[in-house]
């Protein structure tokens, strides 16, 4: 048992640098937007068109379609041994980028690298995790998402008197830790419960549709529906502060560069330390119906402070404590539990990559929209559609919060669909 532990924290710690350069992208992409901007004369549009093609949104959405489902049918190693490749080739692209065309070429192949990642990251930490333990490593993995942002944006004010050259500097920086993580996650044993799962279906002679069995059960559909509503409107919020944020504090705010990018790397300190101090440590062990609630409280709160109080220092200090501790604890940490939970390991990341690709897809619409919205109709009215959507997502997950505490995966399988999935038939 203390050597599957021992593994399990390895494979983890290897898996998990897949969220920190997801996150990692994105940020990199926003600290530097407003210098890209100048730099190349970008339009607001093509400036939106970067964030909805970007790790963000629609380019992270095309990856978790695509990956998902080639991670359920040719196993969760697969994914490993290929996908940072093309990461590090989307980095490169960016670094070297010297117009719109290939920076707009950057983002989305390294948006596609990234989502093509996240399911079957999830997928096999959970799969590799106990049933004491799964939060835990979950809460690892999302540790290593808040580190991302947070040794980005101290890049980005580190070298922000490089100019542009210090937002290719941190291109080449992440290109650098996928290789590190290609070398570590080639290297992994597969899934055991994939290879169980492989094994059922060729005894039996089944050959499984990718999305058919998922879309005829109506408890795997209930549940795409309740995980959707809980990230979606919440990352609806989160992915444009992702990638938006420096913009809005430098464009609204009147914050130079610098001041924005060390704002945002407080904040995201902020998140890792709630990250890894609260969620992981007591997600096995606590309420998740409380846990999630109050995380969500929070970041609804944060909101309304800086909407209506405006962009003071107070008001800025105060948005950036309460959502960053709310981002610690709150909506994607629960989903990225729930959504390796609450489905068979038969379509476990592909469904991962269908909500993924719903949640990223709309975040990229939202790319689209919300910069016009905050030029036009000004920064309260954008604040306030954040206020709706973070209610939106507080209420779903609070009334249907899943009971699956303390539970291995297979039981909380065979509970929600009898034995037919079950890998212990």
């Amino acid at each position: 048992m203390a050597e599957k532990a021992q593994g399990s924290k390895k494979s983890t710690f290897a898996v998990s640098l897949t969220n920190f350069l997801d996150s990692g992208s994105i940020v990199a992409g926003a600290s530097g937007l407003t210098l890209w901007t100048k730099a190349l004369g970008l339009s607001s549009f093509q400036v939106g068109l970067l964030g909805a093609l970007s790790a963000n949104a629609f380019g992270a959405a095309i990856g978790a379609l695509f990956g998902g489902h080639l991670s359920d049918k040719y196993g969760r190693k697969v994914i490993y041994t290929y996908d940072m490749l093309i990461y590090m080739l989307g980095t490169i692209i960016v670094a070297l980028s010297v117009n719109f065309a290939m920076l707009l070429a950057g983002f989305l192949i390294t948006g596609i690298a990234v989502g093509a990642g996240v399911p079957a990251s999830w997928t096999y930490i959970s799969e590799t995790s106990g049933s004491t333990n799964r939060t835990e490593n979950i809460g690892i993995s999302q540790f290593a998402w808040s580190m991302g942002p947070a040794i980005i944006f101290i890049l980005g004010v580190v070298l922000a008197p490089l100019g542009l050259l210090g937002s290719r500097l941190m291109f080449g920086l992440l290109t650098v830790i996928a290789f590190i993580a290609w070398n570590l996650q080639r290297g992994l044993h597969e899934s055991e419960e994939w290879v169980e799962q492989k094994k059922q279906e060729k005894a039996s002679g089944e050959k499984p549709h990718p999305y058919k069995d998922l879309f005829s059960s109506a408890i795997s559909v209930k549940s795409l529906l309740f995980l959707i509503g809980v990230y979606m409107f919440w990352n609806l919020v989160a992915g444009a502060m992702g990638f938006f944020m420096p913009y809005v504090y430098e464009t609204a705010g009147g914050l130079t560069n610098q001041q924005a990018n060390l704002l945002q790397a407080v904040l995201w300190i902020f998140t890792a330390v709630a990250t890894y101090f609260g969620f992981a440590k007591y997600g096995d062990r606590a309420n998740h119906r409380i846990f999630f609630f109050v995380g969500a409280a929070m970041a609804a709160a944060s909101w309304i402070v800086l909407t209506f109080s405006g962009m003071n220092w107070t008001s800025l200090w105060i948005f950036v404590i309460l959502w960053g501790v709310s981002a610690g604890i709150g909506a994607q940490a629960w989903y990225a539990l729930w959504a390796t939970e609450l489905f068979p390991t038969k379509y476990r990341a592909g469904s991962q990559g269908v909500m993924f690709f719903v949640v990223r897809g709309s975040a990229g619409i939202w790319s689209i929209i919300f910069p016009t919205i905050l030029s036009t109709m000004g920064f309260k009215a954008a604040g306030m559609f954040m206020i709706v959507l973070l209610i939106i997502s507080l209420v779903i997950g609070t009334i249907w919060t899943p009971q699956t505490r303390g539970k291995s995966l297979d039981e909380i399988t065979r509970e929600r669909y009898g034995d037919k999935y079950s890998e212990k038939q």
